[in-house]
Formats: structure tokens, sequence, C-alpha cells
């Protein structure tokens, strides 16, 4: 049996510590009162089995886990004298450690020993300097937030996992979430960049250059993910090709004939393969100051821009990102295999989704592309203008601005149009609740629920607001290529971001989770199901719209309800649902809670089904949501993949196909590398065909939430990917 302890490392369970603790409350007794050591011994084993029947939910026990155990024991088959003193006892051992809360925490991320960090991002490697840099002052921003910035109340509330104050390691600083970068603004108006003039480039690879160290800029200035447009560095095909006809111009003998345009347009390829090739590997090989990749998505609407030309070379640079993404890039051994950034958004439209649509030929490489490296993802603009009137990319992997609102030009931005305002506009931040916790503290009571739930919604505004008042009084100093050079902003200096706080500039968004169990524990029916499990997971989410909209109202703020991804929080919600309410079948009973509003990754179902369900909730999720389906290898079946591809065009807004491609490093393996439990019940991973389970010799991409992941999981989220149904 294995225990994490309090400063994250995970060690053998030491049975003798449960009677060291007894014994030291025990002595603390009167004579007359003490217990035996034979009766002490009966108290530990009984607590042991205790603690071995916790154990066998698959989840390694905290010491915390352990502690209630014992005092649980006490309560039960001690006297009362020695249950107050073992109560003392931890408490007291509790106000030693508050003294200093972070040392343990520091020095285990210096020697890869915490447990829970080693696991909590799938995109961060925790034994490099750089990321053990971004821990630790992540862990000193938590004590500073805890102390300092955040009540207790909602402190407590966030402990006990009833909500989730996300990226409490950033909160210290006036940083915000995530964002749409205008980088139309700053290529064709200029820029600066750690204190030096960028000016507007003059071919199309130096504006993809230019891009990525723009990339790089923005996720060091920020915690969240961050999306660009093709569109945006499409006029500067142009661009490149006039640089060539001007420098050819007297190349041929016959001016402009066919031969001389051939060879400028073959040139023009050319550059465009090396921006192209630019964006791909300096995404995947920077490393920002939060220690890991840029989180940013790339978007591909070929009707971005209007027909003619424009959309010609917007078309060309499309085809080359998919090229090259099907390509993938090469690993530390040589293998081919899909990096997990930069993240691909594919716009289905009227003109590219069916055959002898113009632009169908780009569709059918993204479902090339989708096959063999699970990107792109896709937009359904037909079902996006019926529910946003507008069509345009998330921020990140799913975080959705509302529809336009700005009243005039509020970040006086060089390309703003009123009534289009979408780059540029960013979220400040999200807390999620706990629909699981509140139906099970409702005991099934309807009305109590409805007022837990009124309750548990006051503190998450409370939270938020907490957020916006952190951002409110920030200069634009802090962040000059954000707020100043025009990535969300040209500010002035010493000007503060106040004004990009309301009316519709940004975003800030009540996440949730657990909509499945939440319904299932309340109705004894899942979300879809339509006799009473429907009715109320959409009586819910109505309810949470309401509530959203009130705030926004009475702040002229723009709250918006967003479906929680919970990379490693579902695994927290699991454990704290386990301690709090204990193991209820089909309810707590796994280590990670279903993300936002998701069909159960156990429900045996077909692609189409899920879609057309999930598409019922998208709508009521508007600050973010996307959805999925579960598939095989399809590389050998394009024709499936479209079919999917159509049928998400004309039901839902936003979703993505995951497939499976590993590789391993120890025999040459390419395929599916299964989940395995170990001699601790501790989820692994092992190659089906050389049984390798050294994680540092393979390479094992799933979707974690959104985004893709590639340095491993925690154990709920782990036993969730392994408990996924296909949908194919």
């Amino acid at each position: 049996m294995l225990v994490i302890k309090r400063n994250g490392k995970e060690v053998e369970f030491d049975h003798n510590k449960i009677k060291q603790a007894i014994v030291k409350a025990n002595v603390t007794l009167l004579q007359a009162n003490r217990l035996s050591e034979a009766y002490i011994d009966g108290l530990v084993d009984i607590a042991i089995d205790k603690c071995n029947k916790l154990a066998s939910t698959g989840r390694p026990l905290t010491v915390e886990d352990i502690q209630d155990v014992v005092e649980e024991v006490l309560m039960q088959f001690s006297t009362a004298e020695l249950s107050r003193a073992y109560v003392r006892y931890r408490y007291d051992r509790e106000k030693i450690r508050a003294t200093n809360n972070i040392d343990d925490e520091v020095l285990t991320l210096i020697e890869c020993e915490n447990e829970d960090v080693l696991q909590e991002n799938s995109n961060k490697n925790p034994t490099i300097i750089s990321t053990q840099r971004d821990y630790m002052a992540g862990a000193i921003s938590k004590d500073l937030s805890r102390r300092k910035f955040l009540s207790k109340d909602i402190i407590d509330a966030h402990d006990e996992g009833l909500i989730h104050f996300h990226d409490m390691d950033y909160f210290a600083q006036h940083a915000h979430n995530c964002c749409l970068v205008n980088l139309e603004d700053m290529l064709q108006n200029g820029t600066v960049i750690s204190g030096t003039m960028i000016e507007k480039p003059h071919c199309f690879s130096t504006a993809c250059n230019i891009a990525t160290q723009i990339i790089a800029q923005v996720a060091s200035s920020q915690y969240g993910g961050q999306s660009i447009s093709l569109a945006h560095l499409a006029p500067f095909v142009q661009v490149t090709r006039e640089k060539y006809m001007t420098t050819f111009e007297n190349e041929f003998d016959t001016m402009k004939s066919k031969e001389w345009y051939d060879f400028i347009e073959k040139l023009v390829k050319e550059d465009i393969k090396r921006g192209v090739q630019t964006i791909q590997y300096q995404v995947v090989t920077l490393m920002t100051t939060n220690g890991q990749a840029p989180f940013v998505t790339v978007y591909m609407d070929i009707n971005e821009v209007p027909p003619g030309r424009l959309r010609d070379d917007l078309a060309s640079i499309i085809e080359e990102v998919l090229r090259q993404r099907i390509q993938g890039v090469k690993n530390e051994v040589g293998q081919w295999i899909a990096p997990a950034f930069p993240k691909l958004i594919y716009c289905l439209d009227e003109n590219n989704t069916y055959p002898n649509s113009e632009y169908y030929y780009l569709t059918e490489l993204a479902a090339e592309c989708t096959a063999k490296r699970m990107v792109p993802d896709y937009i359904s603009a037909k079902v996006m203008r019926e529910l946003k009137s507008d069509v345009y990319t998330c921020m990140g992997c799913r975080s959705f601005l509302t529809p336009d609102r700005t009243p005039k030009n509020l970040a006086n931005a060089n390309n703003y149009k009123f009534g289009k305002k979408y780059y540029g506009r960013f979220n400040q931040g999200v807390v999620t609740i706990n629909l699981v916790d509140v139906a099970l503290s409702s005991n099934r009571d309807t009305v109590k629920f409805w007022d837990i739930l009124g309750d548990r919604l006051e503190l998450c505004f409370k939270a938020l607001m907490a957020r916006h008042k952190r951002l409110l009084g920030t200069p634009s100093n802090v962040a000059p290529i954000l707020w100043q050079h025009g990535a969300l902003a040209r500010l002035k200096k010493g000007e503060v971001i106040d004004k990009l706080l309301y009316d519709g500039y940004s975003t800030i968004s009540l996440g949730y989770a657990g909509l499945y169990e939440c319904t299932k524990y309340m109705t004894g029916e899942s979300h879809i199901e339509e006799i009473k499990g429907k009715p109320f997971a959409m009586a819910l989410m109505k309810t949470l719209n309401t509530i959203v909209e009130q705030w926004k109202k009475a702040t002229n703020i723009d709250f918006s309800l967003y479906g929680t991804p919970l990379e490693s929080t579902t695994y927290k919600f699991a454990k704290c649902l386990q301690r709090r309410h204990g193991i209820i079948e089909g309810i707590t009973d796994r280590n990670y809670i279903t993300n936002s509003y998701h069909v159960n990754v156990r429900e045996e179902i077909n692609a189409f089904d899920k879609l057309r369900l999930e598409s019922e909730f998208q709508p009521l999720s508007p600050g973010g949501a996307i959805s999925y389906v579960e598939v095989p290898n399809m590389t050998n079946n394009l024709e499936a993949v479209l079919e999917v591809i159509r049928y998400i065009y004309e039901t839902i807004m936003y979703a993505e196909i995951n497939t499976k491609f590993d590789y391993c490093h120890e025999c040459g393996f390419e395929g599916e590398i299964k989940i395995i439990k170990d001699d601790h019940s501790k989820l692994i991973w092992q190659c089906p065909k050389c049984g390798n389970t050294n994680q540092d010799k393979m390479t094992v991409v799933r979707r974690t939430c959104g985004y893709i992941g590639s340095n491993f999981w925690n154990q709920g989220r782990t036993q969730e990917i392994d408990e996924r149904v296909l949908h194919l």
C-alpha cells in the first residue's frame, strides 16, 4: 500500500506510525485512563483493515486519510479520553507544521519526490530546473494567497473540494487566464519585444518567426492558453511574392511568362514551408518562464479572409500546416511522433465540408491528420453562427468569449472594427463548483439541493470577484507585450488595465464539474436519459446560466458558464468526495469525476449519438465547451473520419476526435500502449509487445481535456483514460 505524505512524496505504508501516534496520545492521559499495549495493538489492527479497504479503490492514501481512519476507530472502539487526546495531538502537530508549511514541499519539488506535482500537468516535465523554478514560485504564491489574498471560507471550500480556485500558484501576481492574441495588429502595425522595436515583416517566414516570439512572450505573461489565427499571417504570402517578383524581375528573357510565374510561386511555396516549419518546431522547442512549451492554439478558417488571392494563400498555409503535422516531429530517438503543440482547430463551413465543395481537399487532409495525430479539432461555422451569431476560435483549448459588445475601441487597437472585436480579448480566471458534492450534501433532498447550490454559488461569486479585484489597478507595465504593444491592448505606460475588465472586453468564468454524477445521484439516471435525468440536468444548467447572467447585469463584467476541463482537479475532487461522503457505487467509486457535461467515459454509446446528445448541452455552456469521440486507429478508414466530421458540422459547435498512436523506445512498437496495475494496485503504462513499463522510454500521447498531454497523468486521470470506451 502506498501513502502520499503532506509534502507530496509517495512512500510505503508504515503501520507502526499509527501505533506511535496512538501511544503518544495515550501517554498524555492519567495512568488510570490509559489503555494497555495489547488493546492499542487491537485498535491498530482495526485501523489497518479500514485503510486496506480504502486503498482497494486504487488510489494512494494520504496522511489525512489515515488520520481520519484512526480518529474514527478511536471514537468507536476506545475511550472518550483517548479520542480527545488524539484529536489534540493531531491539532498540535498541525499547528507546528503551520509555522512553516512550504519548506518540505519545495524540497520534494527539487528532489523530484512530490508525486502530486510529478503528474499534476501532463505537459510539464517536473524534473527540469525551469519547471521546478515555476513550481517553487507557485508554492510561494499559494502560501501568500492563503494567508493574504483569499478569505478563510474560500480556502476551506477549496481544500474540502466544494469548489476549486484555479491557478492559485499564479494568483499572487496580477495575471489573467487565457486570450486571443491580436496578431494582425502586431504584425501589420509593429510591436515591441523585450524593448526592441519589431516592424512589419517583409516576408511570410519572417512573420512566422515573429509570431513564435510573440507566442513565447504572451505565454510568459499569463497562465492559460492562447490562440492565434493563420488568417493574420496570410497577407504576408503576398509580401513574399512581391519581394521575389522584384528580386527576379529580370531572371527570364520573356518577362511574366508562365515559366516566370511558376518560378516565383515555387519560391513562395518554399517560404510558406519554412514559415510553417518555424511555427511547428519553435512552439514545441520553446521553453517559457513557467517551464513548459506555450499552450497555443492555431486557428484555421478559410473564410476568415475574403475570396481571391488572399484566401488562396491562406489555403496554401493551411495545407502546409496539415501536411507538416501529419508528418509530425522526431522525438529524442528519431521516431516521428505527434507533438502536443500547437493545438490545431479547423473551421468547417459550407465551402469545405462536403465533396465537390471548393476547399474539401483541405478537409480531407484534416481528416488524415486527425487520424494520425489527433488534431485538428473542429468548429462548425454553421452551428456557431446559430449560437453566437459569429464565428471565431476559442482562447486556448475551450474557453470562448461572449459575443462582442464592446462600446468602443477600449484597447486602442489599430485594427478595431465595431461589433467584430475578438482578437485582443481575454479571460480573467475561473472558479469551479463541484456539482457532485452539492448533490451528495443534499442527501437527495431536492429542496436542500437547490439551497446548497445557492450557497455554493454565492461562495463562487465571492471567489471570482477576488480574481477580478486582483486584476483591478494592474498597470500596463507588468506585461508590456500584452497591454502596451498590441497582443491585448495598446495602453500607455503606467495606464491601468481596469477598463478592459468591463463592457465585455474580457470574460470571467464559473466552471462546473460532474454533471453526470450529480444527476445520477439525484435522479438515479444519467443526465442524457430522458425520463428524469435529462430534465434535471437541463434545469440545473439553465439555473447556472441564469445566475451568471444576474452577476453580469449587476457588475457589467461578462460572467459566463464554463465546462471545466479538470486535468488534475478531477482526482482532487474525487478524493475529497470519498473523504467527505464515503464510497458510493457509481458516484464516488472512481478516482475521477466526469468533466463538465460529458457523457460518462464508461457509457456504451456510438459517436453520433454522443455528439447529438452533448450538442444539447453546449449552448448551455457558452463560456467554454468541447465534446469528443474516442476512436481506434483510423488511418485506414478516413471515410469514417470524414463522416464524423460532416456530422460535427451539422450538429455541434465544437468537437474533437481522439485516436491512439504511441511508441515504445525499447522495442519500436507503434500502436496503443496499455494501462495495467502494478503490485501496489497503482496504474502504470506497459508496452504490449515487450512489457516495458519505464515511462522515460515510451511516448504516450492522449487527449487530456482539450489539449494533448504527453508527460503522463495522475492516478485519477489515468483511470479515466483507461476506462474510456470506443465510440466507433
